[in-house]
């Protein structure tokens, strides 16, 4: 769990840190992806997939993590070379 969050908080620094370089660049989102020849004209049926697998996805979660938790819980602890 901890190598987890710990791969989370990394993958958000290094964004974060990207964010700002390429925001001192002057770049910005909708520039790059006009750039590659997308426009939110193009992006609407991903739009849309989004606005029907959200809701999906979080009544997935609703029953999945209660199990990952008490599965977590009840596992027995690990010695520290496992």
């Amino acid at each position: 769990m901890l190598n987890f969050l710990s791969g989370l908080v990394k993958l958000v620094v290094v964004s974060l840190i990207t964010g700002i370089v390429l925001s001192a660049m002057n770049l910005t989102a909708e520039g790059v992806l006009a750039r590659v020849g997308l426009t939110p004209e193009r992006l609407a049926p991903v739009e849309g997939a989004l606005a029907w697998a959200l809701p999906n996805i979080i009544l997935g979660t609703m029953v999945i993590l209660p199990i990952w938790l008490v599965m977590f819980l009840l596992m027995p602890p690990r010695g520290p070379g496992e």
